[in-house]
This record gives structure tokens, sequence and C-alpha cells, in this order.
């Protein structure tokens, strides 16, 4: 009896082992490098040159105050000697008067910037996720893995190119 059991849980296991196979070799797999696709794309050199823009009055005024405080501190620094205390004092007072600045606009103009590129490049990422769907509804994949997730894929299943052109038709 036992013997029996073993032979139908053996045959069991075979016969699903086989249909799982089976249904595995009729699945399409592809691969998509999306941090190249990403790359690849005009729209993300631009998304940094708009950004630049965006921000430029802010970053050139917290550049401004940078090189003002390199220019008291290396002053500060080349004519100490000559100085009086008071005139050092001023220009210490002056230097911690500038990084104040600089850490008050700084900071947040820091934090701006980032996630004005959080959002941006989202937007890209929700392009590239929609050639990715039409690549895929096209061509009948049923599994579309990220070339970062895969230790080994071949050429074939790369769809990288098609994705790369299906983006920039979105557009």
């Amino acid at each position: 009896m036992k013997q029996l059991a073993k032979h139908i849980v053996a045959t069991a296991m075979l016969g699903s082992a086989l249909v799982s196979t089976s249904v595995m070799a009729e699945q399409k797999i592809g691969v998509v490098d999306v941090q190249g696709v990403f790359q690849a794309m005009p729209q993300a050199a631009e998304i940094s040159n708009n950004i630049q823009l965006e921000f430029k009055d802010q970053i050139d005024e917290v550049n401004q105050l940078q090189k003002d405080g390199q220019f008291f501190a290396e002053r500060l620094q080349r004519d100490a000697a000559t100085m009086s205390e008071q005139e050092k004092k001023d220009l210490q007072d002056k230097i911690l008067a500038v990084r104040e600045k600089l850490a008050e606009k700084g900071q947040p103009l820091q934090q701006n910037i980032q996630r004005r590129s959080n959002e941006e490049r989202n937007k890209l990422l929700g392009l590239i996720k929609q050639a990715i769907d039409a690549v895929a509804a096209k061509e009948g994949y049923d599994l579309i893995l990220n070339a970062g997730a895969v230790s080994f894929a071949k050429d074939e299943h790369d769809l990288s190119e098609k994705v790369l052109s299906q983006v920039s038709s979105i557009n």
C-alpha cells in the first residue's frame, strides 16, 4: 500500500513537472535595459537643462555666496598677520554670515532641484513603462524583465532598442 502511494505521488509530481515545463516553453520572455533606455532618451538630457534654467537665479545666488565665502576666508588667511584684531573679527563675522546664508538658501535649493528632477524622471519612467507595455502587447510577450535583474540573456531577448523607438514615437 505504501509502495502504491509512493508511485502515485511520484507520478503526480512527474506529470506536474511535464505540464509546467510545457507551459514554460510556451512563454515568451524579453529583457529591457530600462536605465539604458532612459539615458538614451533625448528628453533625459533636456530635463537637466530645463531644471538648471528653472532654478538659474537661485543657483547663481548660491554660487556667488560660495565665492564670497571663499574670498573672505582666503583674505583672512592671507592677511591675518597684518590685520588688526577688529579687522579679523569683522572678516570672521562676514564669513559666518555668508555661511549662514549659504545654509539657509543652499539646502532648500538642493532639495527643490532634487524634487523636480525626481518628478521629471518619474514622468520619463512612465513613458518607458508605456512603451514596454506596447512592445509586449504588440509582439506577444508574457514577461518582460529589467536587464539589471537578469544575470544573462541572449541578445535576441533584448527589447531595449524596440522600447527606445516606441518611446520616441509616443512623444
